[in-house]
């Protein structure tokens, strides 16, 4: 049967210096900011707010349904 992974030695007697790893940024790479556009960012608002008024919209009028049917339903 064949191992594989299996061969690393791991010390338990001693602590792990973690202060070297954790002193390095994962990337050594200068962070250049990006150019926004701001009428992009109004249409994803734009479309966002649209869905959230829809979803509003199905939910008043399922209520109105709802309601109208029971007031129907105890007039007769």
């Amino acid at each position: 049967m064949n191992d594989k992974g299996f061969e690393a030695e791991v010390n338990f007697q001693e602590t792990p210096n973690l202060e070297e790893i954790a002193d390095k940024p994962l990337k050594d790479e200068e962070i250049k900011p990006q150019k926004v556009d701001i009428n992009i960012l109004k249409a994803r608002a734009k479309a966002i707010q649209d869905k959230e008024n829809l979803k509003n919209l199905f939910v008043i009028i399922f209520f109105l349904l709802i309601l109208g049917t029971a007031g129907i339903y105890f007039s007769i």
